[in-house]
C-alpha cells in the first residue's frame, strides 16, 4: 500500500496519509517521503500550494510507538527524522493542514508546522506525549506555545489533555473550523493557490520568523532525545501497550 498519495489539483497538490491501519501514524519511511515530497515541489513551479491530509477519517495519531520504544538518545541525536521535520517546515509555500480524526504527538506538530490549520467535525488534537514518559520531539511544544500561548501550551503538554475542533478553533490553535475539513481545506488550499506567488512566499517567511525568532526549539529536542533512556519512557510505552496506567520511577 502506497503511504503517501500526491494528486495533482491543477495549481495545487493535495498529500494524503496513506496508513490507515496504524491511524497514519508517521512512521520515519513516511516522513522521508513526505519531506522529499514537498522538498520536490517547493521547486515546481506549477505547485502554488499545498494541503496535507490524513485517509480514513484520521490526520496522524501521532508517531509510531514501535519506532520510538527501542531508540536510545544517541541514536535519536543522529535520527534523519530531525532533518525530515526540518526539509517540511522549510517548505517555501502555502501549506494547510486539513485535519480530521486524531492529530496527535507527532501529527500534531506535522499539523503545527503547516500555516493554517483547517479542523473538522471530528478533530481531535493533543501532544500527549508526556503519558508514554516524554516530551514532543519536533518542536510542538514550542509552536503551540507561539500559537496559543503559554498557559494553553502547558496545560496541553503537561497534563496530555486532548481537545476537540471547537476549542482548537476557539483558543487560536486552527484558522478555519469546519464541518468537511477535507473539502473546506481543498476550497482554501485552491484560492491560495490563485494568489501572488511571491508575496505568500514572503509573508508565510516573515510569519515564521516572528513567530519561531525566539523559540526553545533546540533544547526541547535535546529535552526528548535525554528521555529517551529514561525508565520511565520504557514505563510509559509498556503501559501503553498494555493499556494500563503507567508506574512512574522518575527515573
Amino acid at each position: 500500500m502506497e503511504h503517501l498519495i500526491e494528486t495533482d489539483e491543477g495549481g495545487w497538490t493535495r498529500l494524503l496519509i496513506n496508513r490507515p491501519g496504524a491511524k497514519n501514524a508517521l512512521n520515519t519511511a513516511l516522513l522521508a517521503d513526505l519531506a522529499a515530497a514537498l522538498t520536490r515541489l517547493s521547486g515546481d513551479d506549477s505547485c502554488r500550494a499545498v494541503m496535507i491530509a490524513g485517509a480514513d477519517g484520521n490526520f496522524a495519531a501521532g508517531a509510531d510507538i514501535g519506532e520510538i520504544e527501542g531508540k536510545t538518545s544517541t541514536e535519536a541525536a543522529a535520527d534523519p527524522r530531525k532533518a525530515q521535520w526540518a526539509s517540511i517546515r522549510a517548505f517555501p509555500k502555502p501549506l494547510v493542514a486539513a485535519v480530521e480524526g486524531f492529530a496527535l504527538g507527532g501529527g500534531l506538530e506535522l499539523a503545527l508546522m503547516a500555516d493554517l490549520m483547517v479542523v473538522g467535525d471530528s478533530a481531535r488534537l493533543g501532544l500527549a506525549e508526556t503519558n508514554l514518559g516524554i516530551i514532543p520531539g519536533a518542536g510542538g511544544g514550542q509552536r503551540l506555545i507561539a500559537r496559543i500561548g503559554p498557559a494553553k501550551a502547558a496545560r496541553m503538554v503537561l497534563t496530555g489533555e486532548i481537545i476537540d475542533a471547537d476549542t482548537a478553533f476557539a483558543w487560536g490553535l486552527a484558522a478555519c473550523r469546519a464541518g468537511d475539513a477535507l473539502a473546506e481545506g481543498a476550497a482554501l488550499t485552491a484560492r491560495l493557490a490563485q494568489r501572488a506567488p511571491l508575496a505568500l512566499q514572503a509573508a508565510k517567511a516573515a510569519l515564521i520568523q516572528g513567530a519561531e525568532a525566539a523559540l526553545a526549539l533546540d533544547a526541547e529536542r535535546a529535552a526528548f532525545e535525554a528521555l529517551l533512556d529514561s525508565q520511565d519512557k520504557a514505563e510509559g510505552i509498556r503501559a501503553f501497550r498494555e493499556k494500563r496506567k503507567p508506574i512512574w520511577q522518575g527515573k
